[in-house]
Order: C-alpha cells, then sequence, then structure tokens
C-alpha cells in the first residue's frame, strides 16, 4: 500500500517547483557518503583489509541500516543563503540578504532549563519552514536532524507533529556550532521528515539462558558474518520507497 504525504506552502509566492519544496531525502545524499569505500582500506598502502574470515572488510558504507536512515524519509532545505557572524560583544547573529525571508531564520535566547549542546552557541536560533506537512489519519511526523550528518554546523531540534490533524509548519529551533562562521548556503538540508503510523504498544521481557545466548551468537555468525558480508541486505533488507 502507497500513502500519501502532502506538503502546503506557507508563502503565496511559492510554487511546485521553488527550492524549498521537500523533497525525498535520499535525493540529497552527501557527496561524501557517495564517495566513501565500503570495504576499509590501509591509508599507506591503499590495500584493502582483509579480515579474519579471509574476506574484505566492509564500512558503514555497506550497512544497510546506515543507508536505510539517511534516506528515510523527506528533508526540509533553507530557502536562501544565511550568513551566521559574532556581533561586538561576541553573541553569535544571523544575516539575512533576501527580503522575501527575513522571518525564515530567527534567533532565541539560551534557555536554561534545556541542556545546551556541547561545542554550540547557548543562543540558538529557529528555522520557520516554508511547507506545512499532511498525512493520512493515524499518522504523525517525526522532524529531527539529518541523520548520520554529523557534517553539518548545526543541530536541529527533534519533535514530533500528528500532522493527519494539524498541517501548519511551526518553529524548529536549532543550535550552530561554535567552529562555524560564514554562509549557509540555500538549498542546505536542515531536517529530516519521517512519517510513521501510530500505533499502541506494550512490552515484554525475555531472558534467554547461556545456552540459548551462544547458540544466537552461533546462528547470527554461520547466517551472516561470512566474508565480504551482504547477506543482510540480500536476504533481509526491504527496500522503501519516497518519491
Amino acid at each position: 500500500m502507497t500513502s500519501i504525504i502532502k506538503f502546503f506552502s506557507n508563502r503565496s509566492w511559492l510554487t511546485p517547483n521553488s527550492m524549498s519544496k521537500p523533497e525525498p531525502i535520499i535525493k540529497t545524499i552527501p557527496e561524501w557518503y557517495r564517495k566513501s569505500d565500503k570495504f576499509a582500506v590501509d591509508p599507506v598502502t591503499n590495500e584493502v583489509w582483509v579480515g579474519p574470515d579471509g574476506g574484505k572488510m566492509p564500512t558503514w558504507k555497506a550497512c544497510p541500516a546506515v543507508f536505510d536512515v539517511m534516506g528515510a524519509g523527506y528533508a526540509l532545505m533553507t530557502p536562501c543563503d544565511l550568513e551566521f557572524y559574532l556581533d561586538q560583544e561576541g553573541v553569535i547573529q544571523v544575516r539575512i540578504e533576501n527580503p522575501a525571508y527575513k522571518d525564515f531564520c530567527t534567533k532565541r535566547p539560551p534557555m536554561p532549563q534545556f541542556k545546551n549542546p556541547d561545542g554550540y552557541h547557548p543562543h540558538h536560533f529557529a528555522w520557520y519552514p516554508d511547507w506545512g506537512i499532511g498525512v493520512p489519519e493515524g499518522y504523525s511526523v517525526l522532524y529531527t536532524q539529518p541523520l548520520n550528518r554529523f557534517e553539518l554546523p548545526f543541530l536541529t531540534t527533534s519533535g514530533v507533529v500528528d500532522n493527519d490533524v494539524i498541517n501548519q509548519p511551526g518553529m524548529m529551533p536549532f543550535f550552530l556550532s561554535r567552529s562555524f562562521l560564514g554562509i549557509l548556503p540555500a538549498g542546505t538540508v536542515y531536517a529530516q521528515m519521517l512519517p510513521f503510523k501510530r500505533d499502541n504498544w506494550e512490552s515484554e521481557t525475555v531472558i534467554r539462558s547461556q545456552e540459548e545466548i551462544v547458540e544466537k551468537y552461533k546462528e547470527s555468525a554461520e547466517t551472516y558474518r561470512i566474508p565480504n558480508g551482504g547477506v543482510y541486505k540480500d536476504k533481509v533488507w526491504t527496500k522503501r520507497s519516497y518519491k
């Protein structure tokens, strides 16, 4: 079954071709990921490392779980350039040259009740998205920092919204790294949106015996720990589609 997600413009001049229109986030996979090696390479000899099993040693690039989370859902992108700078008092500020987007990124004072992440300015900011989101009844959307994108100089806070009921965009606070000053270009992915179905859950605890634990490890090793890997992707992984 295919579910439909809708994007509602929050500015009257936006079009379906606007730069900020949400896209499947898989379209924004960064170059550093695309160019990374699937197998570990010795930095001196440039030879592929070989593991105890005689196979090539896979990196996180070969892990479907990493690819899945980076390519899951949709991306919100900056509609204009943002310039971050320190004022005369050494306080971080933002400058937006495009007059149509003066309210896209606004500054906020420190929040002493909320843990300020290490390495980030205590004065923080908030994104004001161009688009609201609509999903089918019974679904919500997780808004969060683009996952595994540690090179980005900001940290968008996370939240869940029942977008089957409300589809007006809200402010999304974010922290800026102390190591970054300068231009954050238009088209930068600043949030990842993952729609999910709301379910009620109950938990159950299962205690395995030592024999069962050893047997499970043995089964896992025989099934998945083969030279050069790839079993999970070939036999377990299910491809997702976001359009």
